[in-house]
């Protein structure tokens, strides 16, 4: 898979010349938290050359790349403040949730349709679910791309694409640096899925899916920490739950926080 993705980044113009790359993980609303690194990255005059995203890291990195600023990504998000917002509740067949409506707005907020279309090369990832294994986009069109990444087993319904159904790629990996490594020289990973410590059992379908999707995903994303040259994270994110949008600013600050702690003890 990772030579396919390599391929595809040369075929839209994007081999292996000195690059910064960067991965951003899933993580639901503390996703919030990759705005603050592009903050925390352009005050100190850096911009990726390519990036890749699962879930909610998947938005952010097709948002940033396609264009839009971190204080424009934000405003987008500002006019919501409801998990609500995003989703439709359906009869719990596939799934509790659509993510329809999230698609439109997605689709409104975006300047261009196709990942090829962004200004960043952009990867995004998901986890097809008929063959067991992670994939990664470089071409085609970004909404239905980004919300196969975000549906979470059990909690979203699975997209199928072209004839195959995907869920989101934190299933396998959570933080997709393998899909960009080979394209940069160095890459930094912003992992905004710490796990709470001190999690209290609440005999909900939704809560133990979501606890367990989090325990997976902290397990799965340690083989990709190892192949990030820095890795920016905040154990502070672990107080946030999976649909605070409306703790957005907090969230982007904690982020940027994180991010600016270790680009002053780098040079890039």
């Amino acid at each position: 898979m990772p030579r396919i993705i390599d391929d595809m980044l040369d075929s839209i113009g994007f081999g292996s010349r000195k690059s910064l790359g960067l991965a951003l993980s899933g993580g639901g609303a503390r996703g919030f938290a990759h705005i603050g690194v592009f903050q925390a990255l352009e005050q100190f005059g850096l911009r990726p050359n390519v990036l890749s995203g699962v879930s909610a890291g998947s938005i952010a990195a097709t948002l940033y790349g396609a264009g839009l600023t971190p204080v424009e990504i934000m405003e987008c998000f500002g006019e919501y403040g409801r998990f609500s917002d995003f989703t439709e509740w359906t009869v719990p067949k596939a799934g509790f949730f659509r993510l329809d409506k999230f698609a439109r707005i997605l689709d409104s907020w975006l300047p261009v349709k196709n990942l090829e279309e962004c200004k960043i090369p952009t990867v995004v990832c998901a986890t097809d679910i008929d063959q067991g294994k992670s994939v990664g986009w470089a071409k085609g069109e970004i909404v239905p791309r980004v919300i196969a990444s975000c549906s979470i087993p059990v909690i979203f319904h699975p997209v199928k694409i072209n004839g195959v159904h995907y869920v989101d790629g934190g299933v396998l990996r959570n933080l997709p640096a393998w899909a960009i490594r080979k394209a940069c020289t160095t890459l930094i990973g912003s992992n905004c899925s710490p796990l709470k410590r001190n999690y209290k059992y609440h005999h909900s379908i939704i809560d133990t899916t979501l606890r367990t999707f989090q325990l997976m995903m902290k397990a799965n994303a340690l083989q990709d920490l190892t192949l990030c040259d820095l890795v920016v994270q905040s154990a502070g994110l672990a107080d946030f739950n999976t649909f605070d949008v409306a703790s957005m600013k907090k969230i982007v600050t904690s982020g940027y926080d994180a991010a600016c702690k270790v680009l002053e003890n780098t040079r890039l």
